[in-house]
């Protein structure tokens, strides 16, 4: 299952996922995933959650973004959680329609029994019709 954080930058989507990853090594039994474009965040993350600086691998591309989520998941058979903060930027969708790569990541998740929490620095009015039933908190 997916669940998308919406809202414009500076509305408090980073706070409520390192929150709820901090909630969530507490309440879950496998493994706990934070990706980030830096490691700004390391030291209010528990040191449970593994944090993972997209940035310090050379992905150019939204594929070769789908690609690592799936090799990370492929090296961890007990990875329950993945928060994907600034989203958009991870994954190399900035500007562009979101949709088809919304859809790929829930069926990856579904496959693979990991949840994604994903936070997208767009207002809810912005996100494509398809996605929107992925929303869960709106900021």
């Amino acid at each position: 299952m997916i669940s998308i954080i919406s809202g414009k930058h500076g509305k408090g989507k980073t706070k409520y996922l390192l929150d709820q990853a901090n909630l969530a090594v507490t309440e879950v039994q496998g493994d706990v995933v934070y990706l980030d474009k830096g490691t700004k965040h390391m030291y209010e993350l528990n040191r449970k959650v593994r944090l993972i600086d997209v940035e310090e691998y050379t992905i150019k591309s939204t594929n070769a973004f789908v690609g690592f989520l799936c090799g990370i998941i492929s090296q961890d058979h007990d990875l329950e959680k993945m928060y994907l903060d600034s989203f958009l930027k991870l994954a190399h969708l900035e500007g562009k329609d979101i949709a088809e790569t919304i859809d790929e990541l829930n069926a990856i998740s579904e496959k693979f029994g990991v949840d994604m929490i994903i936070s997208i620095s767009l207002d809810q009015e912005e996100i494509p019709e398809s996605a929107k039933k992925y929303i869960t908190i709106a900021l």
